[in-house]
């Protein structure tokens, strides 16, 4: 009798987690923000797509640059990411979450290149120069294409060389040693300057856990 009474009132118990898990799935949020008095939005994983409206209702992809990086970056609430990455595979929202001011830079680099994604687990920082290539090599149009077929065919000694680093094992180092991905904009062709300097490399790869302060005091010295 009282196993029916149970079996009963389990039946009436509403099934919470399911029930929860059915509503996020149907809300799937994407994230967006307006930049430059446009609207952006990206839409969930795995599709990923990048889009700027162009006239009301109607978007385009767009491939991002480093000012529209900017703006996500200050628009986009923690909330709204957390939201975002219950939609992503654990590996993605894993290595999304270390970055801040830099995630939307991160996500357009691993949405457009993801057999990336591995070398980037290792080598954070590396995303950094991925995403802001543009305007570290020069240009008029993003070299995404050209990147993937680099890595496919050269690993990631090949990224570095096209992304104008020494391609050695003491740049991925030093590179993994950096403490927060998250590198200014501001240092990377200082640093990317300072790698192709024997003494900065040794002061570097002699530092296990590089600051942003380390990283510039370092860069600017080379420079003076």
């Amino acid at each position: 009798m009282n196993s029916l009474i149970s079996l009963s009132i389990a039946a009436r118990r509403p099934r919470r987690s399911r029930v929860a898990r059915i509503v996020r799935m149907g809300v799937a949020p994407g994230l967006g923000w307006i930049h430059d008095g446009c609207r952006y939005r990206v839409s969930v994983w795995p599709e990923v797509r990048f889009e700027c409206e162009v006239t009301p209702d109607c978007w385009v992809e767009d491939d991002m640059h480093e000012d529209t990086f900017a703006s996500a970056a200050l628009a986009v609430s923690p909330a709204q990411w957390a939201a975002y990455l219950d939609f992503a595979p654990a590996d993605v929202r894993e290595f999304l979450e270390l970055f801040s001011y830099g995630r939307m830079a991160a996500l357009h680099v691993i949405a457009r290149c993801p057999a990336l994604l591995p070398e980037l687990q290792e080598t954070p920082a590396l995303a950094a120069f991925l995403a802001l290539h543009l305007s570290l090599r020069g240009g008029d149009a993003a070299g995404w294409v050209e990147i993937g077929a680099v890595a496919e065919r050269e690993g990631v000694f090949g990224v570095l060389q096209w992304l104008g680093l020494p391609a050695s094992r003491q740049t991925v180092t030093i590179l993994r040693n950096i403490a927060d991905p998250d590198l200014p904009r501001k240092l990377l062709s200082p640093l990317r300057a300072a790698l192709w300097e024997p003494e900065a490399i040794w002061a570097l790869a002699h530092t296990p856990a590089l600051t942003d302060a380390r990283l510039a005091a370092t860069c600017y010295s080379m420079a003076a």
